[in-house]
């Protein structure tokens, strides 16, 4: 007796999601991960969770692309809240070997460097293998003097964005596709992290507000005891919370459909509530960026959205009680000298920029943490890292604007410029380049380097046909 094709198809449960055999691996990963948390077994979630999303990471990669770079971001999204409700259930963990994921599954991006280093001069990648090899500078450095353990760590955060956002250039090919994955990934993002941003602010859940005392992250985020904290929603902290908000706020403004305006007004909500003013100042950059380098039609669209968001978020901003913290907070971009944060990050630069200019060898990375990218980049990696690391990211920074007039029909290129713009002007505010700011910055500077690359293609191939 012979089985019909379609009605098989039609009574699996996977039958509208494929590769089958991917969509499991996912399923599987999130239902060991509710059962573990439910059970109380932190314990074994930390070293499990990282261990089977690495594995899981290996087999996407391998066999469904698209949806490699789906989890990726949302490991990015998710990770920090897994970890405090993990905590929570069991006991607080610090160092958390959760955290690990998205690094490790972002860094698995990098047998695809290693596979195209050959041929990555001919391609156009030739300034990413600079920056890594600015990278593995630090790294060498940085085993000299000091832990494996503290090295290998900051490996992670400077390494995985590059590696992941070389993936995504050497795959522009497949850039269309690529591009609406990302779309959906952000819009179906900012909608869960925004909502779930203003719900901590109305009413701090039990997790994150024993993850606030435990990990006595307190001065960042406000005090527990109060019912409006400083907000990070999904994230770790407010700051990356902030870096990835204002980028994804920037790609709504060039999308379309049923989600965009729900997740728009929650986003800005938790982006206003998150209270950081560099990814304030940072979306403002990547707006006017956005509208400048648009055309006509589209700079028309582009307001009249904006106006839109006001008309839906301002309001909402201006009621009680979220009225109180974020004018207190705006207060302070008219009057800078008054703040402290802004007068020490000021004073440190200012005392410590002649060391850095004249650190020719660098300290390696692995060293402790420093606000200012400037800084960072001359005193872990010195001239001679700094030179290559610095000089690639220039170099496709200066691309991706230079192609931008070919391909100004394609909104999603001048939102991906904007992520880029909103980015660096952050530099000397707070680390940009690295851990999930990074993936930002290189995750959109490459796929706006893949757009560009693509759409070449595509001319190229239109005129031999004609």
């Amino acid at each position: 007796m012979t089985t019909n094709p379609s009605i098989s198809a039609q009574k699996s449960p996977f039958a509208g999601l494929q590769p089958a055999s991917a969509w499991i691996a996912i399923f599987a990963l999130t239902l060991f991960t509710i059962a573990c948390i439910a059970a109380g077994a932190g314990k074994i979630l930390n070293i499990a969770f990282p261990a089977a999303s690495l594995a899981v990471g290996v087999f996407l990669y391998y066999r469904a692309p698209l949806l490699y770079v789906g989890f990726n971001w949302w490991l990015w999204f998710l990770v920090a809240f897994i970890r405090r409700v993990s905590d929570y259930r069991s006991s607080f963990t610090d160092p958390s070997p959760m955290l690990l994921a998205p690094y490790l599954v972002s860094l698995v991006s990098i047998i695809t460097l290693w596979k195209k280093l050959p041929s990555s001069g001919r391609q156009g990648g030739l300034p990413f293998v600079l920056a890594v090899v600015g990278v593995i500078y630090g790294l060498g450095i940085g085993l000299i003097e000091k832990s494996p353990f503290i090295v290998a760590r900051s490996l992670l955060d400077w390494l995985s964005p590059l590696s992941f956002g070389f993936y995504l250039f050497a795959n522009w090919r497949e850039y269309p596709s690529y591009r609406n994955n990302v779309q959906r990934i952000f819009a179906w993002g900012v909608l869960i992290m925004g909502i779930y941003g203003v719900y901590q602010f109305m009413s701090l859940p039990d997790w994150d507000r024993k993850w606030l005392i435990e990990s006595n992250f307190v001065s960042a985020s406000g005090d527990p005891d109060q019912e409006a904290p400083r907000i990070w929603s999904t994230m770790q902290a407010g700051e990356p919370f902030a870096a990835i908000m204002a980028g994804a706020l920037l790609l709504l403004l060039t999308m379309k459909g049923p989600l965009v305006l729900p997740a728009s007004v929650a986003g800005y909500m938790s982006f206003l509530l998150a209270l950081v003013r560099a990814g304030w100042l940072g979306w403002l950059a990547g707006l006017l960026a956005l509208v400048g380098s648009a055309k006509a039609k589209l700079q028309m669209r582009l307001v009249a959205i904006v106006l839109i968001m006001g008309l839906c978020v301002v309001p909402l901003a201006t009621m009680e009680p979220f009225a109180d913290r974020i004018n207190a907070r705006l207060t302070t971009l008219s009057d800078v000298k008054e703040d402290d944060s802004a007068a020490g990050r000021q004073d440190n630069f200012k005392n410590s920029i002649g060391k850095a200019l004249t650190t020719v060898v660098g300290e390696g990375i692995g060293g402790g943490s420093l606000d200012n990218t400037i800084l960072a980049m001359f005193f872990y990696l010195g001239w001679l890292g700094t030179l290559p690391y610095f000089g690639g990211l220039l170099l496709l920074v200066f691309k991706l604007f230079l192609g931008s007039n070919a391909n100004s029909f394609d909104p999603f290129t001048g939102a991906a410029r904007a992520i880029v713009v909103s980015s660096l002007v952050r530099i000397p505010v707070n680390g940009p380049n690295t851990g999930v700011s990074g993936v930002m910055l290189w995750g959109f500077l490459a796929m706006g380097l893949a757009a560009d690359k693509y759409y070449q293609h595509q001319r190229l191939k239109d005129s031999d046909q004609s």
